[in-house]
């Protein structure tokens, strides 16, 4: 994992020989061919995309409707449900996130709107209401709970009671705030986990009976502990109680008292009683991703000066730190841009290997505006899916190889994909997106869903359809082919979770009951919201390439396809 290596350019040109006359040039090749490929998408197309991502979705939830509720998750494979692995309690790969609360179920609400069912909706909801309880003796993830099942009650309330009804009227007789009610409940079984910690920082994991369990470890990683503030603060402002809040919010400002004096970087796990740093490697990708990510949304949600603050601190360390290539996505010579893992220390590179998670960057890069570099770092990945018709979870750089070679369906990249759409409306997005589904159609598509890819390579698969698959991946792909949808037309501004849920940028939650108050004028022209920014692109530049052929050849070469 902590391989010291150094940053190798695939090509490297001779020293006395301009680059432009042979770097550079080496890619030239048929520039035309990108052109021809990506310039245009005809609507008769995207309406078939759109239709597509929506059979997909059903496919999935009808048959984990059919076969697997009300268990957590449905094995597409076996046609069975799945739910935590009792027999073997260490097994955290499924315990941390399966608690026996038909999450499959919750975490999939928003998307029924979004695709406009509103009457499956509904009756989903009640389901949730009659059946699910977390009065259960399980183990879970404070991370996974609070993204997957608390911010999934929460946005399917404020959806159901928003009195702007983006969806049309989807509220039903005789609600009463349930959903609420019971995200409160959940959020009272993971507080815990905060508590008889000296740092702040939470425990990893509570026990939803009986709290932090005997045996727990005093360690965590930085994402799981300071990715919480969004959900807990959406809630501490519905229902007029600081704790929530206040807890997720001494979380990440101990984490943020942690970092490197030298770089300003963070590392990826910390010992929550002592404060030291475990893990010294600094990234984008798993263990520190939503970290970033939450200290922009929740500026963007509660106006918090603070947030901003830290997220512009953060993102001036990383591209000063982690940012290795040419200086402009799009001009210039040398390697694309990439992130790397580096020591947070010192700086240097730890590894040559970047994981699928880091594809989210470039979609928080554009909520900060940073068009140019998410262009960059998103062809990058969408060059890994197009050799592999997936993204393999760990991919080495140097080697042009994938390190560790399963697929879960995970939805960054086609996240990315889709707030690149919205800032640039590039037709190139619509191409990475029918890329996308049509990869997942023919290689992850089993007798009743869809299945986790074990080998990007052979494509053989595993049996397991994670929640995400369903709230993310699906709800993603078809918003990218939905021109028309209601969060694209509504006078409302709108954000996703880490988790996709959907949530409105509301005044309400620019308030707190219990201190002072912010006007929504106050903060409101600082939103950063992707639609703010989408005049970043220059008309010219609609449809053009986002990226100039040169490039585009460059990283299909540096990853190995030609």
């Amino acid at each position: 994992m902590n391989l010291l290596c150094f940053f190798s350019p695939v090509i490297t040109p001779p020293r006395n020989m301009s680059a432009r006359g042979s770097y550079l040039s080496f890619f030239d090749g048929n520039k035309d061919e990108y052109v021809r490929r990506y310039s245009s998408f005809p609507d008769t197309l995207k309406a078939k995309m759109k239709d597509m991502a929506k059979e997909m979705f059903y496919f999935g939830y009808d048959n984990y409707m059919k076969y697997a509720f009300p268990e957590d998750e449905l094995n597409p494979i076996d046609c069975e449900g799945r739910g935590p692995d009792v027999l073997n309690p260490s097994n955290i790969n499924i315990n941390d996130v399966l608690g026996n609360y038909s999450l499959t179920l919750i975490d999939t609400l928003d998307t029924l709107l979004v695709l406009g069912n509103v009457t499956e909706f509904q009756r989903a909801v009640k389901l949730v209401i009659d059946t699910v309880s977390f009065d259960k003796d399980s183990t879970v993830q404070v991370f996974e709970a609070n993204i997957r099942i608390l911010g999934s009650l929460i946005s399917a309330h404020i959806l159901l009671t928003d009195p702007k009804h983006p969806f049309g009227k989807v509220g039903f007789e005789g609600y009463d705030n349930e959903l609420l009610h019971l995200a409160h409940d959940l959020a009272v079984r993971l507080l815990p986990a905060f508590e008889n910690t000296s740092t702040g920082i939470p425990y990893p994991r509570v026990n939803l009976k009986s709290g932090v369990p005997p045996d727990s470890i005093n360690e965590t990683c930085t994402a799981g502990a300071g990715s919480l503030l969004v959900e807990f603060g959406i809630l501490s402002r519905l229902i007029g109680d600081s704790t929530f809040e206040w807890v997720a919010r001494r979380a990440v400002r101990a984490l943020w008292n942690l970092r490197s004096n030298e770089t300003g970087l963070l590392g990826n796990v910390v010992n929550i009683q002592t404060g030291q740093w475990v893990g010294k490697q600094s990234g984008l990708g798993a263990g520190m991703d939503s970290f970033y990510e939450y200290l922009l949304k929740s500026y963007i949600l509660f106006g918090e000066k603070e947030d901003y603050w830290m997220f512009q601190a953060a993102y001036e360390s990383i591209q000063n730190h982690l940012r290795r290539g040419r200086e402009s996505c799009n001009e210039g010579e040398g390697d694309p841009p990439l992130y790397v893992n580096v020591n947070m220390f010192s700086g240097e590179i730890m590894n040559t290997w970047i994981d699928s998670l880091q594809a989210f960057f470039p979609g928080l890069q554009v909520l900060n505006g940073d068009v140019d570099n998410a262009i960059c770092l998103h062809a990058f990945y969408y060059a890994i899916w197009k050799r592999f018709g997936a993204l393999p979870e760990r991919y080495n750089w140097q080697l042009q190889a994938p390190d560790v070679l399963f697929y879960p369906l995970r939805p960054e990249l086609v996240e990315s994909t889709y707030l690149l759409y919205q800032a640039t409306k590039n037709p190139f997005y619509l191409h990475v997106g029918m890329d996308i589904l049509q990869s997942l159609e023919k290689n992850a598509k089993v007798r009743c869903g869809y299945a986790t890819l074990h080998h990007v390579v052979d494509k053989s698969k595993e049996d397991r359809m994670e929640s995400f698959f369903l709230s993310e991946t699906c709800k993603y792909l078809y918003l990218l082919f939905d021109e028309d949808n209601p969060l694209h037309k509504s006078d409302n501004k709108y954000i996703f979770t880490t988790e996709g849920h959907v949530v409105p940028i509301d005044k309400r939650f620019r308030e707190k009951q219990w201190n002072d108050f912010h006007t929504a004028s106050q903060l409101q022209s600082q939103s950063f919201l992707c639609s703010l920014q989408c005049n970043r692109i220059p008309e010219e530049r609609r449809y053009a390439l986002p990226l100039k052929s040169v490039y585009m050849r460059q990283i299909d070469h540096m990853v190995g396809l030609f």
